[in-house]
């Protein structure tokens, strides 16, 4: 009986398969980079476009996960690992893999993923009872048959939905290269990757193979791949050269930003001038807090091109975690000027402001995070920046709103409550911040309830 009540054990744990698969979305950090996501979004539009969604419902974020993955979650967010930029040589290699996930979005795979997952919950379960009453009957032996029968069917039967799906988007994402003119070369040559990495890791290409897998045999996916690709006209169309240096910059930057300084400096040595190396570099200096060796390394990037803002919000960006808020504010202020106030370089520069603590600057800094979170509301630093400013001034009320907008970012929902009911309760009445007041209140109240009613 001990082999069964593990095998029911196994069954119910199946059951939870659809609230526990999506939970890494939540649990991973998302990056923010206004360089990184303009490069995305510009990677992406003319995909949207052949897809035929609207090109501002198209949201691409990036998470710090050195796997190799991208997926899709619900609605119409593409989610990219950092380990997938740093894998691709070629920004043409991650357009094939953005086509593929948005064949996902336009086929609504989430929504038939959920569809599918009860599918095979209902398997499970009418195996559980079959299992359950032979074994109240005393036929152990036969009520284990039942369970893992059950278990087998409801996972082969859920795996073999994913690989057709999975299937059914590589063609759909070619269909999409296509429609925008843009070669299928970095598909193919992504997906030959992919393939190198499951055969170094032992992982078996035989067809026999494939059953318990959740995607497709790569080997097999290259070949239906190839066979369409080079037949479209775009095949032998070149790649963008613009947007290859800019997918090479992000991607030494990227690097710099996230690997072990030691690393990065031996894959970039002080020798290697470009302007990827130098990038990369300012940023492992800053992180081993080489000041004047990231300082040079900025200034070298901004001599070549002086009016860079991403090179500007790096330099203001050393400053300012140095120390010296003050320097900061001359490049940070022109980086925003020349990013058309872009949310992300905008908060840094208003954090800058006030770390002067310089009272005659908080006007500016107030300006500066109110347009901030304007253009871009799902931004927790800005948001905590904004009510440093207001709690300053003594403006309380403003000050536990904008607190209750972070902290409902950041998932802490009795605090985010907390904060937007004395947030509404000091506010004018009818006022557009009372209004919003009651909105966040609100919206931490139903995650609340959301939470409790997965206990």
């Amino acid at each position: 009986m001990r082999g069964l009540r593990s095998l029911i054990a196994n069954a119910l744990a199946l059951l939870a398969c659809s609230l526990i698969i999506l939970q890494p979305v939540a649990a991973q950090s998302i990056l923010r980079d206004a360089e990184t996501e303009a490069l995305l979004n510009d990677m992406a539009a003319p995909l949207v476009e052949a897809s035929e969604l609207e090109p501002g419902n198209v949201e691409l974020v990036l998470i710090n996960d050195g796997s190799i993955n991208a997926f899709v979650a619900g609605g119409q967010a593409i989610y990219v690992h950092a380990g997938l930029i740093n894998a691709a040589d070629t920004a043409n290699e991650v357009q094939g893999v953005l086509a593929h996930e948005l064949g996902h979005i336009t086929a609504g795979h989430v929504v038939r993923f959920g569809e599918r997952t009860k599918a095979a919950n209902g398997i499970t379960i009418l195996s559980l009872l079959l299992g359950v009453g032979a074994a109240l009957a005393g036929a152990g032996d036969a009520a284990m048959g039942a369970i893992m029968a059950g278990q087998q069917a409801a996972m082969g039967s859920f795996l073999a939905f994913n690989r057709d799906q999975e299937a059914s988007t590589d063609l759909a994402g070619a269909r999409y290269l296509s429609g925008a003119g843009i070669s299928g070369r970095g598909m193919i040559t992504f997906f030959e990757k992919l393939r190198n990495f499951e055969i170094r890791r032992g992982y078996s290409q035989a067809d026999d193979a494939a059953y318990g897998r959740t995607h497709p045999l790569s080997g097999d996916r290259v070949q239906t791949l190839r066979l369409l690709l080079q037949e479209d006209l775009a095949w032998d169309a070149p790649d963008d050269a613009a947007l290859q240096e800019r997918f090479v910059r992000a991607k030494a930057k990227l690097y710099g930003f996230l690997a072990e300084p030691r690393r990065t400096l031996a894959f970039f040595p002080p020798s290697d001038t470009s302007i990827p190396a130098r990038y990369a570099r300012a940023y492992a200096y800053h992180k081993d807090a080489r000041v004047d060796l990231a300082l040079a390394e900025a200034d070298a990037l901004l001599a070549a091109e002086p009016d860079n803002p991403y090179f500007l919000e790096l330099k203001g960006q050393v400053l300012l975690e140095s120390g010296r808020p003050d320097d900061a504010l001359q490049p940070l202020r022109r980086a925003t000027e020349l990013s058309r106030a872009h949310p992300l370089i905008a908060g840094i520069f208003g954090h800058a402001l006030i770390a002067t603590e310089d009272e005659a600057n908080f006007s500016e800094a107030e300006r500066v995070l109110r347009a901030a979170v304007a253009r871009d509301r799902y931004n927790p630093f800005a948001w905590y920046q904004l009510g440093v400013v207001y709690a300053e001034r003594g403006d309380i009320p403003r000050a536990r709103l904008a607190s209750a907008e972070q902290l409902v970012m950041n998932r802490r929902y009795p605090e985010a409550l907390q904060n937007a009911r004395a947030a509404e309760a000091g506010l004018p009445y009818g006022s557009p911040d009372w209004i919003r007041a009651q909105d966040v209140a609100l919206e931490a109240r139903a995650q609340l309830e959301r939470l409790r009613d997965r206990r």
